[in-house]
């Protein structure tokens, strides 16, 4: 792990600051990497294309593309090694991305990156970006719908509270490990009548969600948000119970945080309406991610992505402007 940490560190440092990202990316993915990037850019092969289809536009669209991170953690999962991290990207919004109208301004774009190492260099790849949350800051989201029974708060995320999200250094693995068995017990609450979850987190939790749904303080505006969203879908089910359709390509913990991540994650039967469409009685897919941090016994903090543009395709919508789409 710590040969993981010491080529990933080297790749984050080298974008704190605007310049050349090609060496950088070059250097850390493996060749025939295989990355995976949230709605329109879904599939990529290899660091060349991730260089040509992914980080070029992006570099073109945002002068001055930097990208800080407030949460980066190393463990294993399943006998692999991986690197959790989030953020944002941030740059002055010069042209057209995606579809999306330039503002000419400062603009921050969220990310949520996972990477399994081998050798130093990352061989496979999911980048969670909150596309809604930049299309809101922007003026340029089409919908007005939530999940819940309340709008949340769409803005800037901030970071951990207690500022060590970034693990550079070993770890007590005591800690990780009682981290990682919270968060996977509390996994097993949700969805449930009697809300099993509950005792898990503190009254004061914070929920960072995706920027489409928002963000919320305390465990009943977050339960204003979950429970109405979970009885959208018949038959619940993610990716940390082996149901066969979906599942977590990584779930661990590092000193007082635990992340998580599937590509799906979340299944269920559309069976009410969802952001204005349906029901469909459809399955439907979720891509999530998730970052918590812990204070003592309870979750204090729970840092969230949903791919929901990917989601609502299910639904026949497609909440980017017309254009040549980037190929999946």
């Amino acid at each position: 792990m710590f040969s993981a940490k010491t080529a990933y560190f080297a790749y984050s440092d080298a974008l704190q600051h605007p310049g050349d990202f090609f060496a950088a990316a070059r250097s850390f993915f493996a060749a025939a990497a295989n990355i995976n990037v949230v709605h329109p850019f879904n599939a990529i092969a290899g660091a060349a294309a991730y260089c040509d289809d992914f980080l070029a536009p992006l570099q073109s669209s945002f002068e001055g593309l930097h990208r800080r991170q407030y949460i980066a953690m190393t463990g294993a999962f399943e006998g692999a090694t991986w690197i959790g991290t989030t953020g944002y990207y941030a740059g002055h919004f010069k042209r057209d991305w995606i579809g999306i109208r330039a503002t000419g301004r400062l603009t921050y774009i969220r990310f949520g990156e996972f990477f399994r190492m081998e050798d130093g260099q990352a061989v496979e790849s999911y980048i969670f970006l909150d596309v809604p949350e930049m299309m809101i800051s922007c003026g340029q989201w089409p919908l007005r719908y939530v999940p819940g029974d309340e709008f949340g708060h769409t803005g800037m995320v901030q970071g951990p509270v207690s500022q060590d999200g970034i693990m550079r250094g070993e770890m007590d693995a005591a800690e990780g490990q009682k981290s990682y068995q919270m968060v996977t017990d509390m996994l097993a609450g949700l969805a449930t009548r009697a809300e099993a979850w509950r005792p898990y987190w503190h009254e004061n939790m914070m929920w960072y969600g995706p920027g489409a749904w928002g963000s919320y303080v305390g465990i009943e505006h977050f339960r204003s948000f979950q429970v109405p969203f979970e009885s959208q879908f018949d038959g619940w089910s993610g990716g940390s119970a082996n149901n066969g359709m979906t599942r977590h390509f990584t779930r661990y913990g590092e000193g007082n945080y635990t992340c998580s991540g599937g590509w799906p994650s979340l299944t269920g039967v559309n069976v009410k309406p969802f952001m204005g469409f349906g029901p469909t009685n459809e399955r439907v897919f979720f891509r999530v991610c998730d970052w918590w941090r812990r204070e003592g016994d309870l979750l204090v903090e729970n840092w969230v992505f949903v791919d929901v543009p990917h989601a609502l395709l299910q639904f026949g919508f497609d909440v980017l402007p017309p254009k040549v789409r980037v190929a999946s």
